[in-house]
């Protein structure tokens, strides 16, 4: 398994708290884990998951740049005095979906084409956990990666939602479409209004702000459609469209 840095109060309670997670190291000063402990309610039990590796501030800050260095990141200052060292989670391909409507079930999708912004990527992440989405679908090349960054941002949705990689976004769209699902594109320059529609198997497909959705996976959906500007900005940023499309398609299914 890859090994994996999570910063963030938020990220690193919901990490100890994932069973499916394997832990490595806490590096935490005496304040930060305080801190977890009083502002998450992270339990004894939970932090017994994990070697725990009390340390000075300015050690601390050392020991997160060296695995940033290790893992090619670009350091910046950790959050909160703390950092967790742990494996990354069991990834998935598009059979897991297959095997979840096989099963009778019909996980909430996400799909994400091109979009690379890590920070609009995690804010996504984010809401899609608060709307009960199962699986975010990205292409394996050109993706945002999931950076300590990400994680933070994130704020512990990467414990609950998937993140698939596929080998080809549009491929994975027309096996959707296969298991009955319906799938939904955005785009600003449509004039087909977006209509939340009576089905439990939805795909909401969003593109980058810069770009859009590209031509290859439009060509894959069953139709595309546009959030209705009621001033004269007419564009949302990729983030705050994913949030209005779950609260639309999402939210009482």
């Amino acid at each position: 398994m890859k090994e994996v840095i999570i910063v963030g109060l938020h990220s690193i309670a919901e990490a100890l708290r994932n069973k499916k997670r394997s832990l490595t190291s806490l590096y935490a000063s005496e304040d930060g884990l305080d801190e977890l402990k009083k502002k998450h309610g992270v339990t004894k039990a939970e932090l017994e998951r994990v070697e725990i590796k009390l340390c000075s501030s300015h050690k601390l800050q050392e020991e997160a740049k060296r695995y940033y260095s290790i893992h090619d990141f670009n350091y910046t200052r950790v959050p909160s005095q703390i950092f967790l060292i742990a494996e990354s989670l069991e990834e998935e391909n598009i059979g897991w979906v297959s095997d979840m409507v096989n099963g009778g079930k019909a996980p909430r999708i996400i799909c994400l084409d091109q979009v690379t912004d890590v920070q609009n990527a995690a804010a996504i992440m984010r809401t899609a956990c608060f709307y009960g989405v199962d699986a975010i679908l990205i292409s394996a090349k050109g993706n945002f990666g999931i950076a300590p960054s990400f994680a933070r941002i994130a704020s512990g949705a990467l414990e609950h939602v998937k993140i698939i990689k596929v080998a080809s976004l549009p491929k994975a769209i027309t096996k959707l479409k296969s298991l009955g699902y319906s799938c939904i594109g955005f785009s600003e320059h449509e004039t087909q209004a977006a209509e939340k529609i009576d089905s439990e198997k939805i795909a909401l497909v969003l593109g980058a702000e810069d770009v859009g959705l590209s031509n290859a996976v439009m060509r894959m959906l069953d139709k595309t459609v546009a959030f209705k500007s009621q001033g004269p900005i007419k564009s949302l940023n990729v983030s705050v469209a994913a949030a209005v499309a779950m609260e639309k398609f999402f939210s009482g299914n």
